[in-house]
């Protein structure tokens, strides 16, 4: 009998994210890990230190509040995707999967894509452009029926 593929499927968006593992056709899917991962989502006046910097105009006597250089709450975002890449990274070191399925909107697709390195990306079989972070876990094989056999 043919051994298993163990394939992980990260359900994520900007701030929150659940793990889950199937090992093989008709298994089913369960949680990989016993936690959810959720990030802060603090507003962003909470999360920058300092008010706006201001600057002259240059031909008058005018004053005007500048932009920060990102914004905190896409940074946040970013960082979190760093986090689930950071765990997702160390679960590959230690051989826990051999496959990789990731379910996320665009932009938490993207922002995972730039953390994963490059064994990551190569187990990486398929991605599912949709939000499902919410759905419940008895729910999610009808979803992932259009990239995996579950």
């Amino acid at each position: 009998m043919p051994k298993s593929i163990t394939t992980w499927i990260l359900v994520a968006d900007g701030a929150r994210a659940r793990l889950f593992v199937n090992d093989g056709v008709g298994k089913g899917i369960k949680p990989a890990l016993e936690q959810e991962f959720i990030g802060t989502n603090l507003p962003s006046r909470e999360i920058a230190s300092d008010r706006p910097g201001r600057s002259f105009d240059s031909g008058g006597e005018g004053r005007h509040a500048m932009e920060p250089p990102t914004d905190p709450q896409r940074y946040g975002k970013q960082l979190f995707a760093r986090t689930i890449a950071g765990v997702l990274e160390d679960a590959r070191k230690k051989n826990a999967f051999e496959r990789l399925v990731i379910v996320a909107p665009p932009r938490a697709l993207g922002d995972l894509r730039s953390e994963f390195g490059t064994e990551l990306t190569g187990m990486v079989t398929a991605e599912l452009n949709k939000d499902l972070t919410k759905v419940p876990t008895r729910d999610l094989p009808d979803h992932l029926g259009q990239v995996m056999a579950v």
